[in-house]
């Protein structure tokens, strides 16, 4: 059964790479429409993680209604199921309010996985994957991403050749299903599709978007980003997982091995700028996303909803 257009709840959707302005464009938009923020970022979900992750302001968030923005503590754990399973009842209480979903954030996993349908994939096996890590070790760096290319190559292609966790991840499930990744994920889609959705990112070119990253990284920085850090430090250990993330690690070697703030500024807007990177690789795979200025097409951007919401 498929759902009629006027049955489908529509769902706006501002995604891109870190920098981008996202926040801003969702923002503006609250202006002209009524719209209610869900974030969709892996991190500001963690209370307590504010200047390193970027969230929204208190006066931001007073201004127009933003969830899944502290969600939980940083030192327990959180999975995408968990998002698309709170997410998608947000989505219905917004709307039953004649507001607007407005999802805003750019971990791309997380707004494939809501909007798209989530595999059931087996739970994790810490015996196989012990056994896995130790085949790469003794194997070599690369060898099991170069196995993963070989039994699921559509998983491989989305996935970087440095990133363990996710590879170990392909292998596992294929090891205890039976099936590949890529297989399961295909076979699981909305067999009907609750939303109508229109996806805009903002668009910098690549030296714009870098000279936005490496300037928030020195505001990030005069706003207190150390002192946040220490403060998590002191409240959890420097061995907090949610610590180990972009920018906050950055801060923690910093600390740690005394590096001087000169490198610990760099080596954040080094890492930010390829992690952006990844991110546009991600999102330019998504045909149907409609790539606007922000600062220069605001008119475009509105038509567009207008014509949307119609």
């Amino acid at each position: 059964m498929v759902l009629r257009v006027a049955e489908q709840i529509p769902v706006l959707v501002i995604c891109g790479p870190t920098g981008s302005g996202k926040t801003a464009l969702a923002l503006t938009l609250t202006e002209k429409f009524p719209i209610e923020i869900i974030s969709a970022d892996s991190r500001q979900v963690y209370r307590r993680m504010n200047i390193g992750t970027a969230k929204a302001t208190i006066q931001e968030q007073a201004a127009v209604p933003h969830h899944m923005i502290d969600v939980i503590d940083p030192d327990q754990d959180y999975s995408v199921a968990e998002f698309v399973d709170q997410s998608r009842i947000l989505i219905a209480e917004i709307s039953s309010r004649s507001k607007i979903p407005c999802i805003v954030g750019g971990t791309g996993l997380y707004i494939r996985a809501l909007l798209g349908g989530l595999a059931e994939l087996p739970s994790s096996n810490p015996e196989l994957r012990k056994q896995l890590y130790q085949r790469e070790q003794a194997e070599g760096s690369g060898y099991l991403f170069q196995e993963l290319q070989q039994i699921d190559p559509a998983s491989a292609a989305v996935i970087h050749p440095n990133n363990m966790v996710r590879i170990v991840r392909a292998l596992e499930v294929c090891a205890m299903s039976g099936r590949r990744m890529s297989d399961l994920k295909a076979e699981h889609q909305f067999s009907e599709q609750p939303y109508r959705v229109l996806k805009l990112a903002p668009n910098f070119p690549r030296d714009e978007l870098y000279t936005r990253i490496n300037k928030r990284a020195e505001l990030m920085l005069s706003d207190g980003f150390v002192s946040e850090v220490k403060g998590l430090v002191e409240r959890y250990s420097f061995d907090l997982k949610a610590l180990q993330t972009l920018g906050y690690r950055e801060v923690i070697r910093f600390l740690k091995a005394g590096s001087s703030a000169e490198q610990m500024l760099d080596d954040i807007q080094k890492f930010t700028r390829q992690y952006a990177k990844r991110q546009l690789t991600w999102f330019r795979k998504e045909a149907d996303i409609i790539w606007v200025d922000s600062s220069t097409k605001s008119a475009k951007v509105v038509r567009s909803i207008d014509k949307f919401l119609l």
